[in-house]
């Protein structure tokens, strides 16, 4: 492990074990505070950052860029004390941290023994939604974590999240798939965190008027498990209380070839992504480059 993964690591681990033991309020202004030291310093995620919400909020100006980056790093960090500190909350805490709407989609889903796919784009805190999911609905669900190094730093995200409730399998293992099928045919729940893709066999779509890809796993298991597909958004607003909507369902085309049902049902679940995240933009933490022609400078806008 080199010294540069060895001080990341270290640094995860103070943070589960020293923010969780911050008074909510002091816990709230530490990441307030290192929200904005890391957005005065412009490093390239924050660029990226700005990049992104160019495109979500097309016309806008410098300086209402700016004013959405500090309020997304605000966010991010909001995000990053909440899951410090998630271990350590009651269940009365998780019950009454997150309120979503059309939460009946997903009740229904469970009731039905169909089994359901939740598919998130990376908005608010996803994993409060999951400790969520597992307290007040009483449901375990599987999730897919993308292997990070050092290795440590992934076996202690991948402990936390089963802390709260989770099944946790590795992203680039090759026996995922076919275990969330699994899952899906006993009736089970699925989350994935779905609007990057991070093979290279990601699915064509529209978002917010350029060319993405995005992952085909959501449309391809509930194609193959007959499973409901249903998107989530999330957002904060000015409480402690998380929000949040579960969108209607995806439906399987009666019609096509395998790859022309994933393309439709892809783009379905781009679109509903794209309305949360426009009603929300501040609240959708990417970072990284999503668009095929930020990806590839020689391919220009779709």
């Amino acid at each position: 492990m080199s010294a540069q993964e060895r001080l990341t690591d270290a640094l995860y681990g103070l943070g589960w074990g020293a923010v969780k033991k911050l008074p909510e309020p002091v816990a709230v202004r530490l990441g307030r505070s290192i929200a904005d030291l890391a957005w005065k310093k412009r490093g390239k995620g924050v660029r990226r950052l700005e990049s992104n919400y160019a495109r979500v909020v097309p016309g806008a100006s410098a300086e209402r860029l700016a004013e959405l980056s500090r309020a997304g790093m605000r966010s991010y960090l909001r995000y990053w004390m909440e899951s410090f500190r998630l271990p350590a909350w009651s269940e009365e805490r998780i019950r009454t941290g997150f309120e979503p709407a059309d939460v009946h989609h997903l009740t229904d889903g469970i009731a039905s023994d169909r089994g359901v796919i939740l598919a998130l784009p990376h908005m608010a805190n996803w994993d409060l939604a999951g400790a969520w999911v597992t307290t007040e609905l009483k449901t375990p669900f599987t999730t897919v974590a993308e292997r990070l190094k050092p290795e440590t730093l992934y076996d202690r995200f991948v402990a936390y999240r089963e802390g709260l409730g989770m099944e946790v399998l590795p992203h680039n293992g090759g026996s995922a798939f076919g275990t969330l099928a699994r899952r899906l045919r006993d009736g089970g729940l699925v989350c994935l965190v779905a609007e990057r893709d991070l093979s290279a066999s990601g699915v064509e779509v529209t978002f917010f008027g350029d060319t993405a890809t995005m992952p085909a796993g959501p449309a391809l298991l509930a194609q193959q498990t007959g499973a409901l597909l249903l998107p989530v958004t999330l957002w904060y607003d000015d409480s402690p209380v998380m929000r949040g909507r579960v969108h209607p369902p995806i439906e399987v085309p009666g019609s096509g070839t395998r790859a022309e049902k994933t393309s439709v049902m892809t783009q379905a679940l781009a679109d509903a992504f794209a309305s949360g995240i426009a009603d929300h933009p501040e609240d959708w933490h990417m970072l990284q480059r999503l668009w095929v022609s930020d990806l590839d400078p020689t391919k220009g806008p779709a």
